[in-house]
């Protein structure tokens, strides 16, 4: 699984299927030894070409997550943009400077290695 280090599961609104516009997603999950929640609205969905997700509340100042697929040579290509503002300031940016944003970015990539795994096998 994707996230087994860190335990992540969805807990209320969208937990199994596919997301469709206006959905909202809770997200549980262990991070730097801290369980937390996140809840995420999605706030555009063009089928099968794109999504967006939001953060309406969790640990973020603000948190905004694009995912983009397009077609080339037969294959399915992701593009995934992820945008995320700190609280806390001054010690906020230097979190993010110095640990987020790396985590942050390994994070999603084992995550989309997953995805993709388990896409090309259907």
């Amino acid at each position: 699984m994707s996230t087994a280090n860190t335990n992540e599961r969805a807990i209320a609104g969208r937990t199994s299927g596919l997301c469709e516009l206006g959905d909202s997603i809770t997200w549980e999950a262990t991070h730097f030894n801290i369980r937390q929640k996140l809840t995420v609205e999605i706030t555009q969905f063009d089928k099968p070409y794109s999504f967006e997700d939001r953060m309406v509340k969790g640990a973020f100042k603000s948190m905004k997550h694009e995912h983009r697929f397009e077609e080339k040579n037969g294959f399915t290509i992701m593009t995934d943009k992820f945008e995320y503002e700190v609280p806390l300031g001054l010690v906020g940016t230097l979190f993010d400077r110095l640990i987020l944003n790396s985590y942050m970015r390994r994070f999603l990539i084992k995550r989309n290695d997953f995805i993709k795994s388990l896409a090309e096998k259907q």
